[in-house]
Formats: structure tokens, sequence, C-alpha cells
């Protein structure tokens, strides 16, 4: 035991020593962990706080296209600003000239289409109830076109967000002048209002929840409660750089050999480093977490929730911290340079981050990658933080991925045994 303890505070020495360690086990990650929260946060305020800049060009002749801008304005997701643009193509030059994000232009003839369409689909209804002329229904609309014109910036999701809304508002649009054309066609001289005011309002209401494992009450997903939990377990992964360097100095240099003809054995060297490790893995999370609580609200981010079962969360850091360990000990024992060893470690985590979903969901991945995902280690650490800080999960929904990555720590530890044995260094 005295062996082990001197063992132990060597290795803690030896971390505090290692600079470069320290910088990717602490800083780094923290910083990755206000970048990128920041940056979601942002982009979730975007679409559901935020308003879009839109531009609108009206060249309608009638009061349809005022209709539909004034439809688009109180819909509450845009910033309008008008302009008198003639042209899509100048328009679009328009448009990245100044802020707006996306334009439209409402052309010549909107109106006259608009209400050409209620006036036929009103004589169609007509004639199907034995009321009208068959002639008065075959007559062909000329096509018109409603121009979205976007920036290059704006990603595919809002695009289609702002299609999405396009698409509704010019349905209310239509909906509500084929409603006055029937009542104008059948020469009922009551305004139509109340039918329109009974058809549009009354809506019924979408209520959203997320999905849980437990009954428990649950925190509401955000930001804060994705990247805290992602960004600690890439943190704690990318240890390989300072303790599989550590490995192959000692390798290099002798130390292993020397502790062959001491009375001591090198398991116990390794054992103390894994103990070191882990205890620093368990400091980072204590950190980071304690960030998203106490710093992210200060700052205007949403306060991390830890509203969690805290054996649960003690097992889940135990195990993704043993498994971080393990792969860093099984890049430091196959690597024979500390070149090797940092460039091979750092650029593994990187991928397992990549296909395990840190960067990017799995399920925006084609099927290949996501099936190529449960080869991460990373991807079954996060799914275990995202049991419980996402899908409010207990200890028996947490125990396949603790099986997982118990099977991962074995296989890995074991090869790392067998080629330590292999080199004749225990």
């Amino acid at each position: 035991m005295r062996k082990l303890k001197a063992s132990i505070l060597k290795e803690f020495l030896l971390l505090l020593n290692d600079k470069v360690g320290l910088f990717f086990m602490f800083f780094m990650p923290i910083l990755l962990v206000f970048i990128i929260t920041i940056i979601q946060n942002s982009a979730y305020q975007v679409i559901n706080e935020n308003k879009i800049s839109l531009l609108i060009s009206n060249q309608d002749e009638g009061n349809q296209g005022d209709s539909l801008a004034v439809l688009l304005q109180e819909s509450k997701m845009f910033e309008i600003v008008y302009d008198d643009i003639e042209t899509k193509n100048e328009l679009a030059s328009k448009l990245l000239d100044n802020k707006n994000l996306a334009a439209i232009l409402i052309p010549k003839g909107f109106t006259k289409y608009i209400d050409s369409k209620s006036e036929k689909t009103t004589n169609l209804m007509l004639f199907q109830l034995g009321l009208g002329e068959e002639e008065e229904i075959n007559n062909k609309l000329e096509p018109i076109d409603l121009n979205l014109v976007y920036d290059p910036v704006l990603q595919e999701n809002y695009i289609k967000s702002i299609e999405g809304i396009l698409f509704q508002t010019l349905s209310i649009l239509e909906n509500t002048n084929f409603i006055q054309e029937i009542y104008e066609q059948l020469g009922v001289e009551n305004e139509a209002g109340a039918l329109k005011q009974n058809i549009f309002s009354e809506k019924i209401n979408i209520v959203s929840n997320h999905a849980k494992l437990t009954e428990n009450a649950a925190p509401k997903p955000n930001a804060t409660q994705h990247n805290i939990p992602a960004w600690t377990i890439f943190a704690m992964f990318f240890m390989v750089v300072s303790l599989s360097n550590n490995i192959v100095k000692e390798k290099n240099n002798g130390s292993f050999v020397r502790l062959k003809t001491m009375p001591t054995s090198i398991l116990v060297s390794l054992f103390s480093k894994m103990i070191v490790y882990i205890l620093a893995s368990f400091l980072q999370v204590l950190i980071i977490f304690s960030i998203g609580v106490a710093i992210f609200p200060l700052i205007g981010l949403p306060k991390l929730n830890i509203d969690i079962n805290f054996f649960s969360f003690f097992l889940v850091v135990l195990i993704v911290s043993f498994t971080a360990v393990s792969w860093a000990l099984f890049i430091g024992v196959f690597s024979n340079t500390q070149e090797q060893a940092g460039g091979v470690g750092a650029i593994s985590i990187i991928i397992f981050a990549a296909i395990g979903g840190v960067w990017v969901p799995t399920f925006v991945m084609p099927s290949f990658m996501q099936m190529l995902s449960k080869l991460s280690p990373m991807n079954w650490s996060l799914e275990a933080f995202y049991t419980l800080f996402l899908k409010n999960g207990n200890l028996k929904k947490l125990l396949f991925t603790f099986v997982v990555l118990t099977i991962f720590i074995i296989i890995i530890q074991t090869l790392s045994y067998l080629k330590l044995k292999k080199d004749k260094l225990i």
C-alpha cells in the first residue's frame, strides 16, 4: 500500500508538470464548451425567439399582395422591410448588399391569380352541387411564381422553415378569399367575416413534450444540457495526449526496465497512473459541470439542470473515466514514440467524437454511419450521460450501456497487457 501511495503521488506530480497535457485536459474543453454552447444557443434563438429579417417587394396591383405581407408580419417570425424592386435579380443584389437574410418578390398579377383560383374553385363546388355551369370550371389559370431569394449563408433548415411559413400563409390567404367568393357567388349579402373568424380561430393546440424514461420531471432539453455532457466526455478522452506520452516516455527511457529490478511492479505504476487520471477526470467533470450551473446563467446561457440520481451519475463518470483511461493506456503501450502517441491518440479521439455523436448528432448521419458510431466508446459514453441528463433515466436504464463499456474496457486492457507481456516489460 505504501508503494502504491508513493507511486500515485509521483504520477500526480508528473501530471502537474505536463503543461501540454493539462491544456488539452482542462483549458481546451472548457473553451470548447463555451464556444459551442453559445453558438448552438444562438441558433436555437434564431429559430424560436429572434425574427428573421425579410425584404418584401410588392409589385402586385391589387390588395392580395398587401394582405400577404400583413399575414407574414402577423406570423411574428419576420422582421419585415419593404422595397420597390421590380426583378428577381435586382432583389438578389439588394439582398447581398444589406443585412436581410431572405427576400420575397410578390409579382404583378398576384391578386388576379388568387381571385381567379377562388372563382374557379367556387364554380367547381357549385357545379358538383348542381348549381353551376360546366364551362365555368374549364378555364386554365396562367401560372404565377412567388420568388423567394435567400442569402447563401442561410442553412437549408432555415430555408425550409421560411418556405413552410410561406405555404401556410398562402393557404390562409387563398382560403379566406375562397370563402368570400362563395358568399358572392351565392348572392348572400351577409358579410363572410363571421364564418372566416370561426374557421381560423379556436385552433387545435399542439403541446410539445420530450420523451423521458421515467415519470419524474425532466428538464427541457437545451444547448447546455446537450453540450456540457458531450464536451466533458471529449475532455475526458483527450487525456490520451498526456497519459500515452507519459507511458511512451517511461518505456523509452528505461523506467519500466528498472522497475523490474526493484521490489515493485510495473503494474503498480500503471495502476497508479490510471488512478491519478481517473481522479483528473472527476475533476474535469466537477469544473465543467460547475461552469454550466454557475457561470452560464451569468452570460445569458441556459443553466445546467442536475436534478438527477447522484449515485447513477457517479457510476457514469467512473465507467466513462475508466474507458478513457483504458484507451489512453492502450495508445501508450502500442506507440513507439511520443510523437506517434500524441498524433495517433489525438486523431483517434477526433474520429471517435466525429462518428460518436459529439460533433454531429447520430440521427442526422446516414444509416451506415449510425451503425459505425456504435464502435465509438464516446457514443456509448454520450448515451450514458444523455440517459441521465436528457431522458431522465435511472440505473436500470443505464445497465446495457455499462455492459458495452465494460466489454470495451476488458478488451482494451487485455490487449495492453498482452503487448506489455510480449515486450517483456511485465
